[in-house]
């Protein structure tokens, strides 16, 4: 009696006919684990330098990386931008173009001078503080370094730009030469912003704003010259006491006023209020009246014009205040309408002043660079300005000065690094002029903004917001009072207060030494070295450069020092890449010191992203608990997961993270790694180089798909080259979901698997599916670097070292407009297959069927549909994974489904037909063959020694 196999026996025994999926390339990415040894593998590879060799002589794409500063680890922020650089950079090399990337790093200034205080003590010796600053910079650079690399970003990290290498300190004081010999530079005296804590002044950028409480007060300033504030109300005579009333929210300013405003086309009245006449504008008499506490009338009014050089008296000191006009002056709720001027603590108030031919010598500046008044002060020598405001305020009471006094709560200007509110205060300081003239006759504020015109704008709206930066921006104090910083090299004359006649030569003099030896060459430097017999008449400059002159020049070290990377029409990078912050910082320094010695900016686009946030829109902080940690995400999830949430996030505005999309991200990732391992699978035993179908013998649907991958790769281009990675991420997500995962890789699993294994049928879709992939790795490969470097390897065939050293596919083709079963028909076919998807689900739902191999459908259809589909003869069944299809006329559809496609309704049914063990196709032959009971007769056909299954379409 022969042994009886079962069911599963049967199967297992034909298994060996099939061609089932085989591949190492693994399920799970385990990305925490295995990139690591990524880097490892780019590092062994010298791949920054071999993209240099292989794109020698290309177009030239240079993307100019805006410093990061040298303290601390490396933030969420931090590696959405270095990310987004690395994937612009990474997609020009895929396009061809020699795509250089120097990273650096931002290394002077106070936050690592205060770092080093803070570690080491104050009062440290210079030179020694120094050192200790360089020391700690490299350090940070160094953990940072290591975090960006983490990230599987490439560039010339053996050889980085950093702000402290010598030979880019001296490029400069060189570029400040330049400014100097042009005559942009100048020493004056004027308000700049200044914190206690730094000591210093602070640029624009390095002010940010928080709210404060404050005193409100208003102040009666007697009147001097009563008859001509008479005459100027049309009064023979004013018959009481009278003042000016003025408002102010810094009491500590009241010491050093020294004029008064008012606007020349405002109405100003002159108010009875018993004891003494009040000047007020005219429309805030009612308001002013109510916070005073006081009752009057109005007795005359005047123009603000009529009422110019009347002079008042000091409140507490002897000292008159004469009345200026201004324009700036405004009519706000709560005020006055007179604005009372320290020239010395506010800009309006000094060029007003200035204008009136006021000298910096006879400006008021008690305030110390600590803070305190000077003792010579009377009333308030020797206190702090925020610890005097309430003394000042009593000061007024007692000279029956103050009309009223309300504490407020206001946005201040605040030190971003100490949190700390800062003032206005006139310091001598060194200026690059916005409004001086060049050589072409062309002032730096005319050049900056002909620039900010030239240049590309991504997101658009960054265009107006620089030009209106730049237009209405004061002139550019370049100062700072500090240890660590590149030096401002100048000598001054001790009576005079000129530059030395030979300023631009000994500017280049010590640029050579800061070449030689550093900034500390500098400041070790005796006068006489350079100055011989004149040094007793001059004084050498301590001051530093503002650290975003630092960063404002790298342009100069890296488009033309030490790394040459600018175009041949000049120094100019094709991209500036930095936060929406950076149009009042890095953008906007490197913007006036280009237009200043090159004559244009150093850019030809700018793009910004946005900040990011947690989930909720909240801005991240460690004492909220929301902070995400790159270093935390890399090790948990891996640096590619970090990288598609970059790709996969709108960066024009705010960008969301947080553990939970994060997972979602990493959802969509699996989605991408799982669609690739099924291409690879499926390449098992493909050799391209022997097996690969010609385009135009292969299949229909294999062409189909091609021309698909074809057209998204045109798009993926187009989407990299605007620099719109969303789209990517959203365009390839769809292909492996949509035209691959739902449609093409599930109709070519039965042709896959079942027919022989070196027919034309299966050579067709393995030719098919290894141009997809080819294609596929290049196209995540700026994003999903070292995912697309472990599929790349994976592909059957010759191939490079590495992926990242690839260009894109160009192995895959399209099909012509005329094509037989061309885009249209696909087109259709897909409409006509989600139709019948949902009905087969319908009828799973239902108990109907338990899955569509199990169904056979009827479509009813019209006549075009019918047309249509006729033309896959009994492949339409592989087509719609169902064991028959029957095409019937729309007329005669009864009992059937119908569907959202126009022409067609559809019958499901389970099929009365024993299954095939071999196909699991359920066909009427099956157990009509005696030697293989258990096969459709298309199986027996497909094995070793039948003579195989002929396919035409699908």
């Amino acid at each position: 009696m022969p042994l009886m196999l079962t069911t599963a026996d049967r199967t297992m025994d034909y298994k060996h006919t099939l061609n089932l999926p085989e591949t190492d390339f693994p399920m799970r990415g385990m990305l925490p684990k295995r990139e690591p040894g990524r880097v490892s593998q780019w590092q062994d590879l010298g791949i920054y330098s071999r993209l240099r060799q292989s794109r020698a002589g290309r177009p030239l794409f240079v993307l100019h990386d805006g410093p990061p500063y040298a303290n601390g680890s490396i933030h969420i922020g931090h590696a959405v931008n270095k990310i987004l650089k690395d994937i612009i950079v990474k997609s020009k090399n895929l396009a061809g173009f020699d795509a250089p990337y120097v990273p650096g790093w931002d290394c002077h200034g106070l936050p690592i001078e205060h770092k080093v205080e803070t570690t080491h003590g104050k009062n440290l010796e210079p030179a020694h503080a120094r050192g200790l600053c360089r020391e700690y910079a490299g350090a940070q650079i160094e953990t940072q370094l290591a975090d960006f690399v983490r990230l599987g970003v490439i560039g010339d990290w053996d050889n980085p730009y950093r702000s402290m290498d010598y030979a880019n300190e001296a490029g400069e004081i060189r570029t400040l030469g330049e400014m100097v010999e042009t005559g942009y530079v100048f020493k004056g005296l004027k308000p700049v912003n200044w914190c206690f804590d730094c000591r210093s002044a602070l640029a624009e950028a390095e002010v940010e704003y928080a709210d404060k409480k404050s005193d409100a007060i208003d102040v009666a300033f007697p009147v001097e010259d009563a008859d001509k504030l008479a005459a100027a109300f049309g009064l023979s005579e004013l018959g009481k006491p009278a003042a000016v009333a003025i408002w102010t929210t810094t009491p500590w300013t009241i010491p050093a006023n020294q004029a008064l405003n008012v606007h020349p086309d405002f109405t100003y009245a002159l108010v009875d209020t018993g004891s003494r006449l009040l000047l007020l504008a005219e429309e805030l008499v009612e308001s002013c009246l109510a916070r005073f506490g006081l009752q009057g009338d109005v007795i005359a009014t005047a123009q603000g014009k009529a009422l110019d050089l009347i002079r008042f008296r000091h409140p507490l000191y002897a000292r008159l205040a004469p009345i200026y006009l201004a324009d700036y002056v405004e009519c706000d709720v709560g005020s006055t309408g007179i604005v009372h001027s320290a020239p010395s603590y506010g800009m309006d108030d000094f060029l007003t002043c200035r204008d009136h031919g006021m000298s910096f010598d006879d400006m008021l500046n008690p305030v110390q660079g600590n803070g305190v008044y000077a003792d010579d002060l009377e009333f308030f020598g020797g206190q702090m300005i925020w610890k005097a405001n309430p003394n000042i305020v009593e000061k007024l009471r007692e000279e029956d000065a103050l009309l009223a006094h309300t504490p407020i709560t206001h946005s201040y200007m605040h030190c971003w690094r100490h949190k700390t509110p800062v003032i206005y205060r006139a310091t001598a300081q060194w200026f690059v002029g916005m409004d001086v003239a060049g050589k072409d006759g062309k002032t730096l504020r005319e050049r900056a903004l002909e620039g900010v015109d030239a240049t590309a704008f991504t997101p658009g709206w960054g265009q107006a917001r620089l030009h209106a930066m730049i237009a209405n921006r004061p002139d550019w104090c370049i100062s700072r009072q500090r240890n660590w910083g590149v030096p401002i090299p100048l000598f001054l004359h001790k009576q005079t207060g000129e530059l030395h006649p030979r300023t631009v030569g000994l500017i280049e003099e010590a640029a050579k030494r800061v070449e030689q030896g550093g900034i500390d060459a500098w400041f070790a430097l005796e006068p006489a070295e350079l100055l011989g017999a004149e040094a007793d008449d001059y004084e050498k400059v301590t001051d530093t450069l503002d650290v975003w002159f630092d960063s404002g020049t790298t342009h100069r070290h890296v488009l033309r020092g030490s790394h040459p990377h600018g175009h041949e029409s000049g120094p100019r990078a094709d991209l500036y890449l930095e936060g929406s912050d950076q149009h009042r910082g890095w953008f906007h320094s490197s913007l006036l010191t280009g237009c200043a010695i090159d004559g244009h900016p150093p850019y030809r686009e700018l793009l910004t992203h946005g900040f990011t946030v947690d989930a909720k829109g909240h801005k991240m902080s460690k004492s909220t608990g929301n902070v995400v940690a790159p270093q935390q995400v890399m090790d948990k999830l891996g640096a590619d997961i970090l990288r598609l949430w970059v790709a996969s996030t709108d960066y024009s505005g705010e960008m969301a993270v947080s553990d939970e999309i994060l997972k979602r991200t990493a959802d969509v990732y699996r989605r991408i790694r799982n669609t690739s391992r099924f291409l690879l699978s499926n390449l098992n035993g493909f050799d391209p180089s022997k097996d690969a179908v010609a385009f135009d013998d292969m299949l229909a649907l294999d062409r189909w798909v091609v021309d698909r991958a074809a057209q998204l790769q045109a798009r993926i281009e187009t989407a990299f080259d605007e620099y719109r990675f969303l789209d990517v991420y959203q365009q390839v997500h769809g292909f492996c979901a949509g035209e691959l995962g739902g449609f093409y890789l599930d109709v070519i699993k039965d042709r896959q698997y079942t027919t022989q294994t070196d027919s034309l049928a299966r050579r067709s879709a393995q030719t098919a599916l290894y141009h997809v992939v080819q294609a596929l790795s290049r196209w995540i490969a700026p994003i999903l670097s070292f995912t697309a470097e472990e599929i790349f390897e994976h592909i059957p065939g010759e191939r490079g070292d590495s992926v990242l050293l690839e260009e894109y596919y160009t192995g895959l083709e399209t099909l012509s407009d005329d094509a037989d079963m061309g885009r249209a028909f696909w087109a259709q076919l897909l409409e006509v297959k989600n139709a019948v998807n949902k009905c087969l689900e319908d009828a799973r739902n239902a108990k109907v069927i338990k899955g569509s191999l199990a169904a056979e459908v009827t479509l009813y259809v019209d006549d075009a549909l019918h047309a249509t589909l006729t033309r896959l003869g009994d492949e339409l069944r592989f087509v719609m994974l169902t064991s028959e299809v029957t095409l019937k006329p729309l007329a005669e559809a009864h009992e059937a489904e119908a569907t959202e496609l126009e022409g067609l309704k559809v019958a499901v049914s389970v099929s009365a037909n024993a299954k095939c063990e071999r196909c699991w196709h359920h066909r009427p032959d099956v157990g009509a063959h005696a030697e293989h009971a258990d096969l459709c007769g298309r199986c027996i056909s497909n094995l070793p020694e039948g003579e195989g299954e002929t396919r035409y379409y699908a």
